[in-house]
């Protein structure tokens, strides 16, 4: 009867345990691999930590030298994606990567990428209904800071595939980025006789409580910045954005949110495009000089004031041969902007023989929080 009851007991026993593993399974089903498996803890790299990323290593690796599908689950702010034909062969000669948007596609793609905006605002949902293919990754998207990428606590356990401005992300698509020139500039000397304007600002969404409408203001006090923008009414429509800014000696590439590696458009274009040169304020000096050209940029946390600021940037703005001196790495290189939504895909595909074979963010609030080096 004891015999009974305690064969009774292991059997419920087991059942429970199986249908545990099975629910874990389901949710992301490369949490269970072969007994061979090693787990890894990244304790090496600065920005990971022990309690949010697990890294196993699989026996049978994937190889991206076969055809990889990979699935946008939907389209980033509403936008439409070109996937026409081998859409990441024909525009940027990445070989054996298709890409698809049919939810039809699920079973079969390699991996699934998600655009964070449209999770968080309930647009869009996970298919956690679906059983998840054994094998398949699921990618965190998202171009934001951290205060706009909402409480992802929800999301623990679930990615595989982190995809970001940040250089500490599993696939790196910062917002703009250098590339050698083949031929020479011009000196930049010719163009300084076009400046007009001290320090010009182009800005939509001004709130007083961000670090740079509070910067802005002291130096305004100080010397006059000239302001564009939805929120004084003086839109500048994007023919007309570069020509105005060329005009101004400095142009304030401030970012919305002080955050690590968030360095935007409004250095990679407005500023470096248009020919004055950007004074920074968002993510933290180091970041600046790991991407940027250096001396191609002033750093608000190079001066222990505003008024110091202030005071520098008349005094370069007076002296022309100094001044020149921020523009001279035009000579030698030139800016790619990154904006291709198409292009941010393929380069899973590029990169992916490159990443740990397995990984899971089980706490990617914590990572997308993270803000030291």
């Amino acid at each position: 009867m004891k015999r009974c009851l305690l064969l009774s007991f292991l059997c419920i026993l087991s059942l429970c345990i199986f249908i545990g593993w099975s629910r874990n399974l389901r949710l992301n089903p490369l949490a269970f691999t072969s007994s061979t498996n090693v787990t890894v803890m990244l304790q090496d790299h600065p920005f990971s930590s022990r309690t949010n990323v697990t890294v196993l290593l699989q026996d049978h690796p994937f190889s991206s030298s076969r055809n990889m599908t990979i699935l946008l689950w939907h389209y980033p702010f509403g936008e439409s994606v070109s996937m026409n034909g081998d859409a990441c062969w024909d525009m940027y000669h990445i070989p054996h990567c298709r890409l698809v948007d049919q939810h039809s596609m699920f079973s079969s793609a390699d991996v699934v990428v998600f655009h964070n905006r449209e999770l968080i605002e309930g647009t869009q949902k996970l298919p956690t209904d679906q059983p998840r293919p054994r094998g398949q990754r699921w990618a965190w998207l998202s171009l934001e800071a951290p205060p706009h990428n909402g409480n992802l606590d929800p999301f623990a356990n679930i990615f595989n595939i982190t995809i970001s401005y940040r250089r500490d992300a599993d696939i790196t698509v910062p917002y703009g980025e250098l590339l050698p020139k083949e031929d020479e500039g011009r000196l930049v000397e010719d163009n300084l006789q076009e400046k007009t304007t001290l320090i010009c600002w182009v800005v939509s969404n001004y709130k007083s409580h961000h670090k740079r409408s509070q910067v802005y203001s002291q130096l305004n006090a100080i010397v006059p910045v000239k302001v564009y923008g939805r929120w004084i009414q003086t839109p500048l429509d994007s023919s007309a954005l570069l020509p105005t800014i060329s005009h101004c000696y400095f142009y304030l590439a401030f970012e919305n949110s002080v955050s690590k590696d968030y360095i935007t458009e409004k250095l990679w274009y407005n500023a470096y495009e248009s020919g004055a040169v950007p004074v920074v304020l968002g993510a933290p000096l180091s970041d600046y000089k790991a991407v940027a050209p250096p001396h191609s940029f002033i750093h608000v946390d190079e001066f222990a004031s505003v008024r110091e600021l202030a005071n520098y940037l008349q005094e370069l703005a007076k002296d022309k041969k100094r001044y020149a001196e921020y523009l001279t790495w035009k000579q030698h290189w030139k800016v790619k902007q990154n904006r291709d939504w198409t292009e941010r895909l393929c380069k899973i595909c590029a990169e992916f023989d490159s990443l740990p074979q397995y990984k899971v963010y089980s706490d990617l609030e914590a990572w997308d929080k993270t803000t030291s080096a």
